[in-house]
């Protein structure tokens, strides 16, 4: 019996932990409102560039994320399938425990009130009151007397509640089985739509490969505009490098030549001492100091005053929550190398490309400095620093801010201008003070 018991009780806890570990209702609708509405929002996109054969591989991307979209919003439709049926099946077992708990209570009320009523007569009343040894026993037998009529109240209570529970559990299953209909009916719809997007991006690849001389020129053009950019982040990075180290050095030297109490703040101090030496080369700094976190971080020259480290630590955290530069649009170009479906072609990208209307305004994603405006040609980008780290803004045909200027999360750094292809395009980059490139998109928040 007790081994029976235990594996009861191991089951029970398998399942509670299964449960818990599962998304909620709440977050399943959430997650399929956001998909629903990427979704949206890239077959608004393709409505505008289906008519441009040099977009074919924005419409390519458009519709690889559209099906992908569509798959995630499948999967989760599935996830809710499986969270009713375990609330079915959580509400079939308490159902059943509730009748049997409720078979008991009647039956022991049956038992109680067939009892009362063989014993219905005053004289067994008495009697049972006189039989007492004495008055104390008596007093006791009253109570006794009392206790009972209200044990059967009780249980008469219990079992009108037991009725209702019951009932509100029956009530709550039909309207789980319902919702499983309409759920089963919807990821049946949503099949088919993905068996449409399917052939949509076939039709587009065989598109593509027809075009695909010209999507081989498109590319080449890009990778002399990454080359070219690439070589001028290079510089921006050097000089912001040797102005950091210029303003450590001026910083140590201020602290050699003033008074112990000088006006020098004692953080100042602590970041220009001789564990913070100054660094004889371009490159940054190693070693370890302690954030405000009082976590341990490799040291970057980026990093010699307050200021800086507070930027990087506040970079840091905001890691996946950052907001997105422009308001609206879709990625079409992610970050590392792509190889384009289709054909033997492959693109290498910096940074992602989003695709939204030309002239949409583009906004810095954290606080920090401009530390770089300038013509590439057809386009201007913007380089701003926070801390160690740097985002980049490429492809712009205004710029509202300069060199040195201190911006604010939300600061309009310019506008997006009219790609090669003819459609609105910006370029975000994500870069560390060793001027690596790091995916946007898992700093950016999730729309």
């Amino acid at each position: 019996m007790q081994k029976f018991l235990l594996i009861v009780i191991c089951f029970l806890l398998a399942t509670a932990n299964t449960f818990s570990q599962q998304p909620s209702k709440d977050e399943l609708q959430k997650q399929k409102v956001q998909l629903q509405k990427e979704i949206d929002d890239l077959n608004n996109s393709l409505v505008s560039i289906r008519q441009n054969k040099k977009q074919y591989l924005n419409q390519l991307a458009i519709v690889q994320r559209k099906v992908a979209a569509r798959e995630q919003l499948i999967n989760n439709i599935s996830k809710d399938l499986r969270r009713i049926e375990d609330e079915m099946y959580s509400k079939e077992v308490e159902i059943n425990h509730l009748k049997k708990e409720l078979d008991t209570l009647k039956q022991n009320y049956a038992k109680s009130i067939v009892f009362a009523y063989k014993n219905r007569s005053s004289y067994a009343y008495l009697n049972f009151l006189f039989s007492s040894d004495d008055f104390n026993d008596a007093l006791k037998r009253v109570s006794y007397l009392k206790s009972y009529r209200q044990f059967r109240e009780t249980e008469a209570q219990a079992i009108v509640k037991t009725q209702d529970i019951l009932q509100q559990n029956i009530a709550s299953l039909n309207n789980s089985k319902t919702e499983k209909t309409s759920t089963l009916e919807t990821q049946s719809s949503q099949l088919k739509v993905l068996e449409e997007d399917k052939k949509e991006k076939d039709l587009v690849i065989k598109q593509l490969k027809d075009q695909e001389k010209d999507v081989q020129a498109q590319l080449k053009k890009r990778e002399k505009e990454r080359q070219k950019l690439n070589s001028a982040l290079e510089a921006a990075i050097k000089r912001a490098q040797q102005e950091a180290i210029a303003k450590q050095r001026a910083l140590e030297e201020q602290r050699k030549r003033a008074p112990v109490n000088n006006n020098i703040s004692n953080d100042v101090v602590k970041n220009n001492s001789a564990a913070n030496k100054i660094p004889k080369t371009n490159e940054p700094v190693t070693g370890m100091v302690t954030a405000k976190d009082n976590t341990s971080r490799d040291y970057s020259v980026f990093e010699s005053t307050p200021e800086g480290k507070e930027l990087s630590i506040n970079f840091e955290n905001n890691r996946g929550h950052l907001p997105w530069p422009v308001s609206g649009g879709v990625v079409t170009d992610r970050f590392g190398r792509q190889s384009v479906a289709g054909t033997k072609l492959v693109e290498l990208n910096d940074g992602i490309f989003i695709g939204t209307p030309i002239g949409t305004q583009v906004r810095c994603v954290a606080d920090g400095e401009v530390k770089s405006v300038s013509d590439l040609g057809d386009y201007q980008f913007v380089m701003v620093q926070h801390g160690k780290y740097f985002t980049v803004y490429n492809k712009l045909s205004d710029v509202n801010v300069s060199i040195g200027q201190t911006v604010k999360a939300g600061t309009l750094i310019g506008k997006a201008s009219e790609d090669f292809d003819g459609s609105g395009k910006i370029e975000f980059r994500v870069m560390n003070e060793k001027g690596k490139f790091i995916d946007p998109e898992k700093w950016l928040k999730s729309r």
